[in-house]
């Protein structure tokens, strides 16, 4: 995937360089997670991103947000495999199918931006850039995100993507599996 400009940011793949900002600031949005296996996950996800272009696979990972003005890192978008029980919810079954608890995969969104960097619109911008270009260039049928019951700010950036948003109603399984956003493919409305 090429880097991606929106007006205010470039979205770029991560470098081993980016390690000690982006440990930053995914211990401040997910908690914290030594040093060590930062550095493995990121060494994983350099290679990983070489080895699915090359292999013609979706570009699983995530990537870089950083300020056109100042080039500084603020933040980390990406799609990531979801696996989970998505038959579960309404939208997903068709013509009265059953809710079933089975695990399926799903193309999942992934954002974080620094602390110091939310409320400035920056996950909903970079978000709707890898929306695009999934869309567009992959041809999928739908996108989703995952977050937790009080993670208020994720739901904002899901609604603002249009996405619509659903809870398990089965609460607890999996732990990250509590609000649901979905988005569908813009051709499928024609």
């Amino acid at each position: 995937m090429e880097i991606l400009n929106t007006p205010r940011l470039h979205i770029r793949p991560l470098t081993m360089d980016d390690l000690d900002c982006v440990h930053t600031i995914l211990n401040a949005c997910f908690g914290e997670s030594p040093l060590e296996e930062r550095r493995d996950w990121l060494e994983w996800t350099v290679r990983n991103t070489a080895a699915l272009a090359n292999l013609h696979q979706p570009p699983y990972g995530e990537r870089g947000i950083t300020l056109k003005a100042t080039g500084e890192l603020i933040g980390a978008v990406g799609l990531v495999p979801a696996f989970g029980p998505f038959q579960c919810l309404p939208s997903f079954r068709k013509n009265g199918e059953p809710e079933d608890r089975f695990n399926q995969p799903e193309f999942g969104l992934f954002w974080a931006v620094a602390p110091t960097h939310q409320c400035n619109g920056y996950a909903t911008e970079a978000a709707q850039a890898m929306i695009d270009i999934t869309f567009k260039d992959m041809g999928i049928r739908r996108i989703i995100a995952t977050t937790e019951y009080e993670n208020e700010g994720s739901q904002a950036v899901m609604r603002k993507l249009g996405m619509a948003l659903e809870q398990n109603p089965t609460p607890g399984e999996p732990f990250w599996f509590q609000v649901v956003g979905i988005l569908y493919n813009p051709v499928l409305k024609g």
